[in-house]
């Protein structure tokens, strides 16, 4: 906490002046070499800084998660496409009375599939009330990808409860704004993949998978992969939705094949219930006290 800045010290009004003194009225991306550097957004975005960016992306949600107390996390991943019970029902309404079939199907699957939406809802509501009267050193926040479909779920959830949650949005071709329900001075946005993920495991305790496409099953390996090589600590990995992901894949043939041991099976569980889920996570650290 010592590191952290002081908003109101004249220094940093001064360094702000100076940037405002260098940028305003002139173009944001022209090179200008008498520009203080970092107010030079042209000489910031050079490939040759590209090592500074990353430091900035490091350091700015680990600082702003260390001075609100933020040390621990439950990360929920899950499909961005997923909506919620009164979306998914309006939209198949709204299909029906365009008497549109193939609109109809989706919508359809859309309903089926707010379940999840509704579930990690309340799994987030779960933790944070839970864990809401907790010491700093033991809490749980939720943690999510910042953006729609379960992570506006999880994020909604833990609000809710009357808690903080994180948000860890990544900036893509198709803008994907934060949603509403992260805690605004928690939601952060990222250029890099690799520090965003990074940021998942640095306070992850444990990682809650709800179905999911690509993004899902990236963020999810990643998670196994780290954990089997021995580069992060074990952590409950739960995928919840049993039935979808035995569909998705046969972990069985890996190990049938050689390609991963049977011990690697234990890394994670399959679950369908909140409750069993929060259970989980609460025995795994109860038997490392």
């Amino acid at each position: 906490m010592d590191a952290m800045i002081n908003n109101k010290d004249p220094s940093i009004a001064d360094a702000w002046s100076d940037l405002k003194a260098n940028i305003d009225g002139k173009p944001q991306l022209t090179p200008i070499s008498n520009r203080l550097a970092f107010a030079d957004a042209e000489f910031l975005l050079r490939r040759e800084t590209r090592g500074i960016r990353f430091q900035l992306e490091l350091l700015k949600p680990d600082l702003a998660q260390q001075e609100l107390g933020i040390h621990h996390t439950v990360v929920v991943f899950g499909s961005a496409r997923f909506k919620s019970e009164e979306q998914a029902h309006l939209a198949l309404e709204q299909a029906k009375f365009n008497k549109d079939s193939a609109e109809i199907r989706k919508a359809e699957i859309l309903v089926r599939n707010a379940a999840f939406y509704e579930k990690a809802r309340a799994f987030a509501q779960m933790v944070t009330h839970d864990c809401k009267n907790l010491k700093s050193d033991q809490k749980f926040f939720i943690c999510t990808g910042g953006g729609p479909g379960i992570m506006e779920a999880a994020n909604r959830g833990a609000q809710e409860a009357g808690g903080m949650s994180v948000g860890l949005n990544i900036a893509l071709p198709h803008e994907q704004d934060p949603n509403p329900y992260i805690t605004p001075n928690l939601s952060f946005k990222f250029h890099y993949f690799a520090l965003r993920k990074m940021h998942f495991m640095m306070r992850a305790k444990a990682l809650v998978a709800f179905p999911g496409g690509f993004g899902t099953m990236d963020e999810l390996f990643e998670t196994l992969t780290l954990v089997q090589c021995k580069k992060a600590k074990p952590v409950p990995i739960i995928l919840f939705g049993t039935e979808y992901w035995k569909r998705l894949f046969n972990l069985e043939m890996l190990v049938d094949e050689g390609a991963i041991h049977e011990e690697d099976l234990k890394l994670f569980n399959y679950v369908d219930d909140i409750k069993e889920a929060w259970y989980l996570i609460k025995d795994f650290y109860k038997s490392k006290d």
